[in-house]
């Protein structure tokens, strides 16, 4: 039906209002009568305005997304404000000044649709840039770091956070059960039971592309590159127990603070920078340049800054831009690539998979995923659900020889960068060992201890969370941590025995 901006849509005089219509145009005298028989009689199949209607509500959901399905989104732009095209050739950064239109959507990870935006969880950060080159996708984080570097595990883990297949409840047995079974993932507990672990806002976390990803200039070079979006308007966190409150008091803060903000002209921003390293300085790392439970060294690799992001426009519609945008690592421009990364390697199927599963193998052509400032084509990709853009014509549906398309010659180069040969091979990542302590001790010992509160912040949310678990998970926990730092470990035992008395949860198990 034809929507109406107008209040007086009842007013026949009203010559400026649009006409109040079934789906296919037909004008409507009266939007809420029926069709029966007589006056008591049963409703008839005919009166298409009510069935249509009836029809169309019951399908007015689609499937959400297995993960990241809470999430709020803006409309901004991307601003170059430092030269770096001597590590990149992508046309996004080839004058300082150059303004990019984006979409940025804000989500958490294991939760349903209508969780709690406050839920103890990462955050994730994924921006859509409409290049003049197509579309390009940051499908990020607020965490630098992940629980696994294993493809396979994904699924696993997922599983691990969301709930029992039996009780259809939150399950923190499960939940610590993976983690202490896998503990390439500590770097990342410890960062996600600090109070970063809930962040007071969108607009007060930073964005972190986590993997590496491969860059090039326009002579060759390339680099490995990671990039940091940290935000202007400072950190800024809740703690457990306020995390905990405003999960009843008010689930959707953090999309109701992104609206009011943009609303009231308050935009957010974020300052873009990269880290960068060649081949050969990668090969020299303790640590696999792929390893995506570890980050780089700032000392070693320096923040570079590369431009802002700001986010200054709010959609119009929340199904139609927000629960409809569709991000993809594979959404790439020329320069941009993706590493050998296994973890970013498969999500380059499983976004765009799950994209089609959702809104349809056209899903491209849904305005805010549309790349309206691509001059390009493809005959071949066309037909399919829901194909709305003129499917090409009268074009051939394959490249024929006298087809009048070009081709990108300058970036030919990027060919031949790497060469891989051998056989196909089971992939495993080695066992966990000491190296993957290293990093989560420094982010206790010398970060979080610098942070007023924030060491025994970790041990108290560790410990509120697995006071629930199983008493041998409990055990495993604390052993698993004090791989870590002994005092930590110590304190997450001492805050579990003062918990067991007051939440009368079961009780830690001294017995280590």
């Amino acid at each position: 039906m034809a929507y109406n901006n107008n209040n007086n849509n009842n007013n026949n005089n009203n010559n400026n209002a649009p006409i109040y219509s079934t789906s296919q145009g037909a004008p409507l005298a009266d939007a809420f009568a029926t069709q029966r028989v007589g006056k008591f009689g049963p409703l008839l199949l005919q009166d298409f305005t009510l069935i249509d209607s009836l029809a169309h509500f019951d399908r007015e959901r689609i499937p959400e997304r297995v993960v990241h399905a809470k999430g709020s989104g803006a409309y901004g732009y991307f601003e170059v404000t430092d030269d770096i095209t001597d590590i990149c050739g992508s046309a996004m950064f080839n004058k300082v000044g150059k303004k990019t239109k984006t979409f940025t959507r804000f989500s958490t990870v294991g939760g349903e649709k209508g969780s709690a935006d406050s839920a103890r969880d990462p955050r994730g950060f994924s921006t859509k840039f409409y290049t003049e080159e197509g579309n390009l996708d940051w499908v990020y984080n607020n965490t630098p770091v992940f629980f696994i570097r294993n493809p396979s595990k994904f699924p696993h883990f997922i599983h691990t956070q969301k709930r029992n297949p039996q009780t259809n409840l939150k399950d923190a047995t499960m939940f610590w059960d993976y983690l202490t079974s896998n503990q390439e993932a500590i770097h990342q507990v410890c960062i996600l039971f600090s109070d970063r672990g809930t962040p007071a806002s969108y607009r007060n976390m930073n964005g972190y592309s986590g993997h590496s990803y491969k860059w090039s200039n326009k002579n060759g070079d390339w680099y490995y590159v990671q990039v940091h979006l940290i935000n202007d308007q400072g950190i800024k966190n809740l703690n457990n127990e306020q995390a905990s409150e405003l999960g009843g008091t008010n689930p959707d803060f953090a999309q109701e603070d992104l609206f009011n903000e943009i609303e009231k002209e308050n935009f957010p921003s974020w300052t873009v920078y990269i880290q960068y390293m060649t081949e050969k300085q990668s090969k020299t790392l303790p640590f696999s340049v792929f390893d995506l439970t570890k980050v780089w060294s700032h000392k070693e690799f320096p923040l570079r800054r590369v431009g802002k992001l700001v986010l200054n426009k709010n959609p119009e519609n929340y199904f139609a831009e927000v629960e409809q945008v569709a991000f993809s690592p594979s959404h790439t421009v020329p320069y941009q690539e993706p590493s050998a990364d296994p973890v970013l390697q498969s999500r380059l199927f499983s976004y765009p998979d799950t994209q089609r599963h959702r809104l349809g193998v056209n899903y491209n052509q849904i305005p805010v995923n549309c790349p309206y400032a691509s001059r390009g084509i493809n005959p071949t990709l066309r037909d399919g659900a829901m194909q709305v853009n003129g499917n090409y014509g009268s074009m051939p549906n394959y490249l024929a020889s006298d087809m009048p398309v070009a081709f990108r010659s300058d970036v030919k180069h990027q060919q031949h960068q790497e060469v891989w040969s051998g056989p196909a091979l089971p992939f495993h990542w080695d066992v966990v060992g000491d190296i993957d302590y290293v990093q989560p001790r420094i982010l206790y010992q010398k970060i979080l201890s610098k942070q007023p509160g924030q060491q025994k912040a970790l041990a108290h949310n560790v410990a509120t969370h697995v006071s629930s678990a199983r008493r041998d998970i409990q055990d495993k926990v604390i052993r698993m941590f004090a791989k870590v730092d002994e005092n930590l470990a110590n304190e997450i035992k001492k805050e579990m025995l003062e918990l067991s008395p007051r939440t009368g949860k079961c009780p830690y198990s001294n017995k280590l």
